[in-house]
């Protein structure tokens, strides 16, 4: 069977792709760029700008083609205020719906479609399962929602689509924000908390994201949506706590009235000077914890990673960049 991956040269779909070489499958990878990956040896590459609805015909869908929308922006780089919905609904909504559409043209009915926790928006029950308030905070969360609502559409109209929904994905290769934190406890400098530190911050591994995408397709494309997260996310407090402990650093933990830091990070934002984006730190402080049972009942998917070891892996990560760089640095520095 073969199956297509867009956005597959991307951090899940690097991961996603092995996986379905292993069992057998065809796979072909749709994405604008490609990277020296081992397993483009087995799996076909094709250049697919998923903005661009030409392009994405141009690919060549089949009836019995499985797919993977995998292609997004991220929360990111950072983007001031007036361009993030020119920013996130090109790749995020547009793509989708040529995707989509692509497929119904084709008689492709298959799809698992990666969305993002962060169209709940604020926390309202505790856990949040998959049908907690939908309420996104900024346009990221919102163009991310509106493709759940496309699928609605396509559903009716006899397509199959799985919906994933994860927090925050970490793991080999990607560090975003993270890069700041780590900064801070390289330097040994205090690490700010948004609020006291007390709620959990729940992640999720690259690794189990590939796999809920490979059970999806094993269970039949359930016409359903999917938490992704941790289990037992620990307190912030104690994850910054055992990363400092880890990195031997002398920094320490300096917790803040979240009201304050959150306006503060409100009025840089207005000012076109981003900190951080709103939808992360408006919730920074809240029990935002995904229950994820349902993919566990209805797929047989378990995540296997633990906050704290992901953490503690991508500072590692991290460090090992560093020290690569800077001896290249030091490498190609003249002599005196």
């Amino acid at each position: 069977m073969r199956h297509v991956i867009f956005g597959g040269d991307g951090f899940v779909g690097r991961h996603l792709a092995p996986k379905l070489l292993a069992d057998g499958h065809e796979v072909v990878v749709a994405d604008i760029v490609r990277s020296p990956l081992a397993h483009y040896g087995q799996a076909r590459f094709a250049h697919c700008d998923v903005t661009d609805p030409a392009s994405v015909a141009a690919l060549g869908l089949k009836a019995d083609d499985m797919v993977y929308n995998l292609s997004a922006k991220m929360l990111s780089p950072l983007q001031v205020r007036a361009k993030r919905h020119d920013f996130f609904f090109p790749v995020n909504y547009h793509g989708a719906v040529h995707i989509i559409e692509a497929m119904a043209k084709a008689g492709a009915n298959k799809l698992v479609h990666f969305t993002t926790d962060m169209i709940y928006g604020h926390t309202v029950v505790l856990p949040m399962t998959e049908d907690h308030p939908v309420s996104p905070l900024g346009e990221y969360g919102l163009s991310k929602l509106k493709t759940e609502e496309l699928a609605a559409v396509w559903r009716d109209k006899g397509m199959n689509i799985s919906l994933f929904r994860p927090r925050l994905i970490i793991g080999p290769g990607r560090l975003g924000i993270l890069a700041k934190l780590f900064k801070l406890i390289d330097w040994n400098l205090p690490v700010p908390m948004i609020g006291s530190g007390a709620n959990p911050y729940q992640f999720i591994s690259v690794f189990d994201c590939a796999e809920a995408a490979r059970l999806a397709f094993k269970a039949g494309v359930p016409n359903e949506a999917y938490n992704l997260g941790s289990l037992n996310p620990p307190p912030v407090k104690k994850l910054l706590g055992d990363l400092i402990r880890h990195a031997g650093s002398k920094s320490f933990l300096l917790p803040t009235p979240a009201w304050a830091v959150k306006r503060t990070l409100d009025l840089f934002d207005l000012m076109n000077m981003p900190i951080m984006d709103p939808e992360q730190y408006l919730i920074a402080d809240e029990f935002c914890v995904l229950d994820v049972s349902k993919g566990e009942r209805q797929l047989g998917w378990v995540p296997q990673y633990r906050d704290e070891d992901m953490l503690i892996a991508a500072y590692d990560e991290y460090r090992a960049g560093r020290a690569i760089g800077m001896a290249a640095h030091a490498h190609a520095a003249p002599a005196e």
